[in-house]
């Protein structure tokens, strides 16, 4: 059973290491408090270490990690699992997690209703709206 919330998929993140020609930007697919997963266009092996960026937030969030899988899927493109090092690691990307999505949130509203919300106004209502259903950080990613 997943244990992984969906992370936004309009939250691109950059990933990094010495098995890939050069560094790419790929949508994340989904995070929790042990890994995320993100697709790729290229394969990568179980027991890589990847260097993985979130440069939107400030200052950009910037971690390691360790591929737990790779899975082929339609169109030549990969699914790509990866492990956060430690508990520490874990919880400060969890924080950017929820980042992430009070940023979706501010699009989102300006999308639909044409709102310009500051990132303290997107906070507040995002909290209120989604923060009790939020999971909690004991979760695991189980895959």
């Amino acid at each position: 059973m997943r244990h992984s919330i969906r992370h936004p998929s309009d939250i691109p993140i950059e990933i990094s290491t010495d098995e890939l020609a050069e560094d790419q930007r790929e949508a994340m697919n989904d995070i929790s408090f042990g890994g995320l997963s993100f697709q790729s266009r290229d394969y990568i092996k179980a027991g890589t270490t990847i260097a993985i960026r979130i440069p939107f937030v400030e200052p950009p969030f910037e971690t390691m990690g360790k591929v737990r899988w790779c899975r082929k899927r339609a169109g030549g493109h990969y699914d790509i699992g990866v492990a956060f090092p430690d508990r520490e690691e874990a919880f400060r990307t969890r924080m950017v997690e929820q980042v992430c999505h009070i940023e979706h949130y501010k699009r989102e509203v300006f999308e639909k209703e044409g709102r310009q919300l500051s990132g303290e106004e997107a906070a507040a209502e995002w909290i209120s709206r989604y923060a009790a259903t939020f999971p909690s950080s004991e979760i695991e990613h189980s895959e």
